[in-house]
């Protein structure tokens, strides 16, 4: 059997289309149920290279006794955040003040059937893992609050709603112009900057190309602090495994705080703007590596995003065809060993972080520069020509 998204066009909703969750796409059918039944509404948002969501998906939703509790207690509606990224902006904004925390993918909110959200998350698995609570779980409390505790909601609602109508007016104020401001945000940045590996605060660490693109402003115009936290930021990145040092472009963060092992999405937008700060970031000091991350990085979009039809992909999802995350990014070393001659893959296997313990599950590397060509070339006694020539060649 098939359910309501079967007629879209949409392939992330196509995706659930033969679950058993009786989904509506977003739309006044599913809207007007809600209302007719009086029933809360379930609003799944993600997209179709999202790895959680397909996790969530194959683990949650394809669960039968998952989706009876759904189909008897809520409106389901599913979303393509592409499709909608209104939608995705509005209910993003709402889960950050309902959870005081920045949201992600896949979004799970709970909505009143006035589509007024009281109570969201992001991932939720079948099964309780850790201190995380299993959908099952959510569902049965979510229901037992709309039952009993309408009247709270409803003052719940009214507060959520002067909080965010707040929120919208801040842009017009003229705040983010306020000299105090600014110099607030270089203090909070300075205050969580990771003086070893670069970025700001612990695990995950996402690049953040907003406050990057700040500093550098901040350093041309003469703050030689901003200008080294933004510099040795991008250099560390860059030299990383948010970097792909075979195919080119930005993962979407790190799961470490050293920028080693990433979340393997790639996506259009982090990287149209990290593009245009490791240009700004060569031009200010003619550095090889930023001009290689340029290079690397838009031809992987030339080559890889593009899209048939014209314009680009919106992103790269991290798992392979077997479904499996980073599988067409991570590499057994004997793979690597057996295509290289042996001077390529001394240099190399040292260059990549080959010679060192795996640094992902399954006996599996994924490629760092764990010892720049300057360093290689000097320990081989080899010139740093060659030396570029041979991880060049290589990749």
């Amino acid at each position: 059997m098939s359910n309501r998204l079967n007629q879209e066009t949409s392939a992330y909703l196509l995706a659930h289309a033969e679950q058993a969750v009786d989904w509506y796409p977003w739309g006044e059918e599913a809207l007007a149920k809600a209302r007719e039944l009086d029933k809360p509404i379930l609003l799944s948002i993600g997209y179709n290279a999202c790895h959680w969501c397909h996790v969530m998906a194959r683990e949650s939703f394809s669960d039968p006794a998952t989706a009876q509790l759904m189909n008897e207690g809520f409106v389901n509606i599913k979303v393509d955040r592409e499709d909608r990224p209104d939608l995705d902006q509005l209910y993003q904004a709402a889960h950050t003040i309902l959870r005081r925390s920045g949201g992600g993918w896949p979004l799970t909110i709970f909505l009143s059937p006035q589509c007024i959200p009281f109570y969201s998350g992001t991932y939720f698995p079948r099964e309780p893992q850790m201190e995380q609570p299993a959908l099952r779980d959510i569902l049965t409390s979510v229901s037992t609050v709309w039952t009993d505790k309408r009247e709270t909601l409803v003052r719940q609602d009214q507060a959520l709603l002067d909080r965010m109508n707040t929120e919208r007016a801040r842009p017009h104020e003229g705040v983010l112009m306020n000299a105090s401001v600014d110099a607030q945000a270089l203090q909070q940045l300075t205050v969580a900057f990771d003086a070893t590996h670069g970025g700001f605060g612990g695990a995950p660490k996402f690049p953040h190309p907003t406050d990057l693109a700040f500093l550098l402003a901040k350093g041309q115009a003469g703050d030689d602090s901003a200008r080294h936290m933004a510099l040795h930021t991008l250099r560390k990145m860059a030299q990383g495994g948010l970097f792909d040092q075979i195919g080119g472009g930005f993962f979407r963060y790190s799961v470490d705080a050293r920028w080693d092992v990433p979340h393997f999405e790639k996506m259009l937008c982090d990287n149209a703007l990290l593009i245009e700060l490791y240009a700004q970031a060569y031009a200010l000091t003619d550095e090889p590596l930023f001009a290689r991350v340029v290079d690397q990085t838009v031809a992987w979009l030339d080559r890889e995003m593009r899209h048939p039809q014209g314009g680009f992909l919106a992103s790269q999802a991290a798992d392979d065809q077997q479904g499996r995350e980073g599988g067409d990014y991570t590499w057994e070393r004997e793979a690597i060993r057996s295509a290289l001659k042996p001077m390529e893959w001394d240099v190399c296997s040292a260059h990549w972080g080959l010679i060192d313990p795996p640094n992902v599950e399954g006996s599996r590397w994924h490629l760092t520069i764990a010892r720049p060509a300057e360093d290689l070339a000097r320990l081989l006694d080899r010139p740093l020509k060659l030396v570029d020539e041979f991880i060049v060649a290589t990749r």
